[in-house]
Order: C-alpha cells, then structure tokens, then sequence
C-alpha cells in the first residue's frame, strides 16, 4: 500500500472568539471561530493556546489537536478541540465562556497520511485521542475507504467521540478498562480481529503512550503500517523548546531525538523507540554530547 506525500499548509497566529463550550464527560468541548486555522486544516494537526490571559505568568501555549474544522465559506470558518483539566492552563481555559478571545496559532504539525488509494482501515482512539480520527474517518470515507473504529478509555466519563463516531460510520467498538462502558478491557483485545475482519491495510491511532505502542505490536504482527499521533507535552507546539522530543529511527536506521510539534505529532509506529521514550539511550545520535545532562 502506498501513502500520499504530506502537504502542510504554514500556520497562522490569529484571535479567535469562543462560539461554545460544551462539557461532555470528564471533558470540555470548544467551538472556536478561527477560520485562518481551519483554512488550512488537515487531520492530525493540533492547535497551540495562550493561556492565564494577558497579564499571566503561564508564557507557554497548550496543544490540542483539532476536530470538526469547518473551514469558512457562507459562515465564518471555526474549528473545535478538546481540554481535560490537568494543570493551571487547563484549569484556566476550561472556566472560559463564550465570546472570550484566545490567541491561536496553527494549523501545526505533521497530519495523517492517507493511502493513494481506497484501503482499508482501522481507526484506534484512547480517550480523547479520538478527536483527531473523528476528521480523519471522513478523510477516509471520502476517498472510498472501508474503516472500523475502536474507542477505549479507563472508565466511561472518559470517552470521547462515540456518538459523533457512530453518526459517521455506524458501528463503532467501545472498551473500558473497568466495564463501565462497552467491553471490558483494552483497545487492542477487539483489534486483531478487527483487521482480520475488514482486511485492513493500514491502522491509525491517537491516545496514550502505553496503548499507542501496543497498537503499533499488534500491526506489527499483521504485517501492515500504524500511523500514530502521541500526546506527548507540546509546550510551544513550534519546535523551540524541545520539552516533547522522541527517540526514533530515521529511513536510514539511525536513532535521533525528534520533536513531536514539528516532525510530529504523526509517527510511523515502527520507528518510535516505545522502550526508550524519557531516557537517554547511549546509541542515540548526539548521546555522547549529552550525556550527563
């Protein structure tokens, strides 16, 4: 199976209103009017946040990858994200009301590949990891493509996306890991069957770490591609800070620390280093100048 080459519209820093918020579960929708960033959208991509108002001490945006972009047309273009209160910028942005402005910059990152061609496809979502495969299955369906989607979470409340989800592609596959929603257990016990089931060529995931390497073993195992979007800590979501750098192998088996903002948050799975992630390994590019720091 082939993959289109990725194009990446260049982000624009814009004031966008807040249209509405929503609270859905142990998360806060928002709807924010934003159409330079929705112009340019493509699934995968995230947006970056001032937080704490203009008289904060917080300098550092928040990232949060967007769904349900509606780029303008008749109507001012908005885009859509999802919080889950975590920090002080969480906790600020969640208590924001409609008609407040936010200071936005994006579209930002490496989006979803698609294949050149109609394929198959399972969609995997952890929690609200879901939010970018939401535009992501459109993308898919639109180019003829027969897909699944498997959402999981710990518990309930913490799903996302499984009505939006069922509206677009009918039966969607729910697990939590306590069974206080669809099946008991994790997303990748329904997922080899899944594959095997549709003949899927090609697996797409967002959600933690821990269940994004899992995903990528099981696709591993079936012998086709995983492309992964992490949710590692994007704190200027432009490249500078380097707070969400990976280790991963290049197309020439060389090991290097990348950043997930810029040459992310998309990653084939199989080159993620899963086992090294928050360490130092000694056969990374540039370890030697490193070490000890």
């Amino acid at each position: 199976m082939s993959i289109t080459a990725v194009t990446q519209a260049i982000p624009v820093q814009e004031i966008g209103e807040i249209f509405d918020v929503t609270r859905l579960g142990e998360y806060t929708q928002f709807t924010v009017v934003a159409p330079g960033v929705a112009a340019g959208f493509r699934p995968g991509q995230f947006v970056a946040i001032a937080v704490g108002g203009p008289d904060t001490s917080m300098l550092l945006r928040r990232s949060f990858a967007l769904y349900g972009v509606k780029p303008g047309g008749d109507f001012a273009g908005t885009i859509q994200f999802v919080v889950a209160e975590h920090g002080r910028g969480t906790e600020w942005l969640v208590r924001q009301q409609i008609g407040t402005k936010l200071d936005l910059v994006g579209p930002l990152g490496v989006p979803f590949p698609l294949p050149r061609e109609a394929s198959p496809a399972v969609l995997v979502g952890g929690g609200y990891g879901t939010a970018p495969l939401l535009p992501l299955a459109e993308a898919l369906l639109a180019q003829g493509s027969d897909i699944e989607l498997i959402l999981g979470a710990a518990t309930g409340s913490r799903l996302f996306g499984e009505l939006p989800a069922k509206r677009l592609i009918g039966q969607v596959t729910v697990t939590t890991d306590d069974g206080s929603a669809g099946q008991r257990g994790w997303v990748t016990d329904p997922l080899p069957s899944a594959i095997e089931r549709l003949g899927a060529q090609i697996v797409y995931a967002c959600g933690p770490m821990g269940m994004l390497r899992a995903v990528g073993e099981v696709a591993a195992a079936h012998a086709i591609p995983a492309q992964v979007a992490v949710e590692e800590s994007m704190a200027c979501g432009i490249g500078v800070c380097m707070s969400c750098v990976l280790p991963v192998r290049g197309s020439d088996g060389t090991s290097k620390f990348v950043r997930s903002c810029v040459e992310g948050p998309v990653f084939e799975a199989g080159r993620v280093r899963w086992a090294d992630v928050g360490t130092l390994p000694a056969d990374l590019l540039g370890a030697d100048a490193m070490g000890g720091r």
